[in-house]
């Protein structure tokens, strides 16, 4: 499956396409930097909205990997392969693509300089980046220490080596997870991720337990977390908040310690999941701040920092808005259709975004969240009363159906941005 996957994209980006270089002077040309689900969106977006316009993606991997049901790669209840997807099908969109990184951005002569010496024009660039590492922000914590104590928040080889530890892990060992302060990429994630770890060892290793070391005292569907729990996992799972000692302050990972201000934690699988910023790119370009985010125009996601440079998904300071897949799909249809109103001339109409977050339990345990948002005071906020969320008392029919909805959001949305 691999192997067809990595020959499906090497045959969709064999070579930069001549119409990058060459016969767009009289086109509109919007570059794209990134290929997640914020990036892929925009581009086919953007052929929709205007076919007119020249768009041209920059993506280095000829695969992406999707991080929302990865999780359940790591407890071993999915396979790699149905995570991974090629952007074949941008390009029999019309999408042009540039299988390469984007090494720089000129801002005033408006181009991309990609990692072979090609160099982009743009009237208007898009830029989702995703997520970097903050590697400074934590001591002790690494690129090499990620080796040992992974953090599997950017998924492939990361979310595969924390599957293996955890299978090579004694029974009675102990999994220490470590959630950051916000805002990170996908605020229930280390949540979800401690109930099927959870679920795997109730399985195999019964012995052992979770932790999870928070430097938060919330967290989202945090009383559906935790009745579900108490209902599956009695025992296995321990939370421990900031109040409570729950923040990390260094990492050992020679031991896989994590340290606090009151305790040192010794574990047989340390899921660090460090904090984070806005990808590379964003730095290079100028549109990050000192808080490593990106911050926007509500309605048309251009950058506060730097003219026609627009940004969208993790990267972006959203408000309200969570960030997620869903949420970068959403993000990436309104901002495509404001970058074609801004080429045509026409002032972009204010939009309301659409957010739907699934987090699986166990298999047959769904619970889910949803919310409109809008632009307000320079930001997106909450829509009063749209936020929804099941009970925690849903009979186990209702969590069954939350969990095979899941399922099927996911299918939904990469088969409206990949395939």
């Amino acid at each position: 499956m691999e192997r067809r996957v990595f020959l499906g994209a090497a045959a969709a980006t064999a070579a930069l396409p001549a119409q990058v270089l060459h016969g767009q002077a009289s086109a509109r040309r919007v570059t794209v930097v990134g290929g997640g689900f914020a990036g892929a969106s925009c581009a086919r977006a953007l052929k929709k909205a205007d076919p007119r316009i020249a768009v041209t993606l920059v993506e280095q991997n000829a695969v992406f990997h999707a991080c929302p049901m990865s999780n359940a790669v790591i407890a071993g209840l999915r396979e790699m392969d149905r995570q991974q997807f090629t952007y074949a099908a941008l390009r029999a969109d019309g999408v042009a693509l540039a299988p390469l990184a984007a090494t720089a951005i000129d801002p005033r002569a408006r181009r991309v300089a990609l990692s072979d010496g090609t160099r982009l024009g743009y009237d208007r660039l898009v830029l989702a980046p995703g997520i970097d590492i903050r590697w400074d922000a934590l001591p002790g914590y690494d690129e090499a220490a990620a080796q040992q104590m992974p953090h599997a928040w950017q998924a492939g080889e990361q979310t595969l080596l924390l599957r293996r530890q955890l299978q090579a892990m004694q029974d009675g060992a102990l999994v220490v997870i470590s959630a950051p302060a916000g805002p990170y990429r996908c605020p229930p994630g280390p949540y979800e991720r401690a109930s099927l770890i959870a679920h795997y060892l109730k399985a195999h290793k019964p012995r052992s337990k979770v932790i999870v070391l928070d430097a938060k005292d919330k967290f989202p569907k945090q009383q559906l977390f935790l009745s579900a729990w108490s209902e599956l996992y009695p025992g296995l799972i321990e939370w421990v908040p900031l109040s409570r000692g729950g923040g990390v302050v260094s990492v050992e990972p020679t031991t896989r310690t994590l340290v606090t201000d009151f305790d040192r934690y010794r574990a047989a699988v340390a899921n660090v999941i460090a904090p984070q910023k806005a990808g590379r790119i964003a730095g290079a370009a100028g549109v990050a701040d000192r808080s490593g985010w990106c911050p926007i125009d509500p309605v048309t996601f251009e950058s506060r920092l730097q003219p026609n440079i627009h940004v969208i998904g993790d990267a972006a300071i959203t408000g309200a808005m969570p960030k997620s897949a869903f949420g970068a799909n959403t993000e990436a249809k309104s901002c495509a259709l404001a970058v074609a109103a801004l080429l045509a001339g026409r002032e972009p109409a204010s939009p309301r975004l659409i957010n739907a977050c699934y987090s699986l339990v166990a298999p047959d345990y769904g619970i889910s969240m949803a919310g409109i948002y809008r632009p307000e005071g320079g930001e997106f906020a909450e829509v009063a009363e749209s936020g929804a969320a099941g009970a925690a008392d849903s009979p186990g029919a209702a969590r069954a159906l939350e969990a095979s909805n899941a399922e099927a959001a996911f299918r939904t949305l990469t088969a409206e941005v990949f395939e």
